[in-house]
């Protein structure tokens, strides 16, 4: 389940394996090598016309975790050296992308998901790069100048403590609808869309689902029901869902159809929570090269590595979301435990684009006060 993952887009824990205990997969930043931050031209067609040299500093998400193999290879291979800097969640990480425009503090971005997307765009924070695509990604791009590239997806869905409501009798809800049923009071925790990409992913498939007219009466009966807030993907995962691996008592909580598998205990075949298909939004994660970067042509060089088959092979088992090359053999439990739906809702990215903030603000208003 990899999207977002920490203050806003889920922390630092949340593509975390488990099997029987938990391991945290923490994105381990590799130290600063001293090297010369200089790089050579870019030409015209945004392709490098010198080779990549130095230090590249990659702008993530807390979240971003690949096995310390890859990223050694990745060095090995083009002489560079990887400084990983994690500033927060997909929001955050915007965020700080757009204040920090006129002295960047990075070369090259991943974890933009394409709830923030046109924000960076508008920003002006990206320079274009157009890296050949794998097999299927190129229906994710988000606009015709190269300014992100897609790496990875996952679906944003409610998931359910099958094992809570088994023992409690109640059958597990399936549909937005029935979150709001007096049955399933003071059971959902969701993420603050103003902190969390997997919360503001979440306000969108509400939005898809119920029109821009009836969202807002939609969430008023969330209100009603006993809905809890939490600021990032991990408070709400880790510290109210009542799930294997967490600490809670709710049962229900806003997460990735992607999270059920890491909850499976080693050996068995059966996964003690659920994802409600009928409740998702798709996100998609991106790569870009930072505008003024010190490094563009080791910006380049890190985009196409994160499309590079050794890395979208890695994606799900390491980040816990799907990659975008349709090419790549999934771990076998995804089939099982783990399909995207068939039917998310979505929302035209121009009105997300147009609408964001004031939704962020109505929603403040309604849920928050």
């Amino acid at each position: 389940m990899s999207i977002e993952r920490s203050t806003a887009r889920p922390a630092v824990r949340r593509r975390v394996r488990r099997a029987g205990a938990l391991a945290v997969a923490a994105a381990a930043a590799v130290a600063l090598a001293g090297c010369s931050l200089t790089a050579g031209d870019t030409g015209a067609d945004g392709a490098a016309s010198g080779s990549a040299s130095g230090t590249v500093v990659l702008v993530t998400h807390d979240s971003f975790a690949l096995p310390d193999d890859l990223i050694a290879q990745f060095e090995a291979d083009t002489g560079l050296t990887l400084e990983q800097r994690a500033p927060g969640d997909a929001g955050t990480l915007v965020n700080q992308l757009v204040l920090t425009k006129d002295d960047p503090i990075g070369d090259v971005v991943f974890g933009i998901d394409n709830t923030f997307a046109s924000r960076a765009i508008d920003a002006g924070v990206l320079t274009p790069y157009s890296p050949e695509l794998p097999a299927g990604a190129d229906q994710y791009l988000v606009d015709d100048q190269g300014s992100l590239t897609p790496i990875d997806v996952g679906d944003v869905c409610v998931n359910a403590d099958l094992t809570w409501f088994d023992d409690h009798g109640l059958a597990v809800p399936q549909t937005l609808d029935d979150l709001a049923d007096p049955a399933y009071a003071d059971l959902l925790t969701v993420e603050n869309p103003a902190s969390s990409s997997p919360g503001l992913a979440w306000l969108l498939a509400t939005i898809g689902a119920k029109g821009e007219d009836g969202w807002q009466a939609y969430w008023q009966s969330l209100v009603d029901n006993g809905v809890s807030v939490a600021a990032s993907w991990s408070d709400a995962y880790y510290v109210d869902f009542s799930g294997p691996s967490s600490e809670g008592e709710r049962p229900l909580v806003v997460s990735y159809a992607s999270s059920p598998p890491y909850e499976v205990p080693e050996g068995s075949d059966t996964a003690p929570t659920a994802a409600l298909l009928d409740t998702c939004f798709r996100q998609v994660e991106y790569a870009g090269v930072i505008a003024g970067a010190a490094n563009p042509e080791g910006a380049q060089e890190v985009v196409d590595w994160l499309l590079s088959p050794e890395v979208q092979a890695a994606i799900p088992e390491s980040m816990y979301v799907y990659p975008v090359d349709s090419g790549v053999a999934l771990p076998d439990s995804w089939a099982q435990f783990a399909p995207l739906a068939t039917a998310p809702f979505t929302v035209d990215p121009a009105r997300v684009a147009e609408m964001r903030d004031t939704w962020i603000q109505d929603w403040t208003a309604l849920v928050v006060g």
